[in-house]
């Protein structure tokens, strides 16, 4: 599907060794001047970063979160040049201010935010527009955005705020049709995709991949 819309698809090496590292996104922000290497919340999972500061290298400058900073990629949600992070047993606020030295000389701002219900931030909100979320108002507050438009998942599909936006099109998984159809009939192109297999490890869309442009970079943007 990534294919079809126009992305140049980078498959990676699996590791045997770290059966989550299918679920790339924790291990990096990548932003168009610097990529973040996280330093993730379960120590098991640290020694994915190697293969990931590997594949990002030729397009971006990496920096770090170091100790006693933790943070999951699937904790932060990024919305034109605002930095949300979700402060959970996965990232924590030392990490959160690592964050915000890191990207304070390319004019982001960095705000926590609360959240409860899930693992992961952004299984309760993510983008599908640069003035419009998606979220589950019963594990984010929507006055939390108060710049953005917030469209509510259907109330039978509590998971399904989860998704991935490619240029004007919007990926949903295929077990919340209702969720896609009230994005379709506010005027979003929804294409729906088979990922039961991820749910089943509490994954979801945005886990699997770390989407950027490629043609930018700190170098390309001074």
């Amino acid at each position: 599907m990534l294919a079809d819309l126009g992305c140049r698809v980078e498959h990676l090496d699996e590791e045997p060794d770290f059966p989550d590292s299918v679920f790339v996104e924790d291990i990096a922000l990548v932003l168009d001047e610097v990529a973040v290497i996280t330093r993730p919340g379960v120590r098991s999972r640290r020694g994915e970063r190697p293969s990931i500061e590997r594949a990002l290298e030729p397009h971006r400058r990496l920096a770090h979160i170091k100790a006693p900073g933790i943070l999951d990629g699937g904790d932060v949600m990024v919305v034109e040049r605002n930095i949300h992070v979700g402060l959970s047993t996965r990232s924590n606020a030392e990490a959160v201010d690592q964050l915000r030295a890191i990207v304070a000389d390319h004019g982001y701002q960095v705000s926590e935010v609360g959240f409860r219900g899930c693992l992961h931030f952004k299984s309760a909100v993510t983008t599908v527009s640069d003035d419009t979320l998606l979220i589950n108002p019963e594990w984010v507050d929507a006055g939390t955005f108060p710049d953005h438009a917030c469209i509510q998942v259907d109330p039978t599909e509590p998971t399904a705020a989860n998704v991935v936006r490619i240029g004007d099109t919007v990926l949903v998984a295929a077990a919340f049709p209702r969720t896609g159809e009230r994005l379709a009939a506010v005027g979003f192109k929804v294409q729906l995709v088979e990922a039961s297999e991820l749910a089943k490890a509490e994954g979801a869309l945005t886990c699997c991949s770390l989407l950027f442009d490629a043609t930018e970079s700190s170098e390309g943007r001074q």
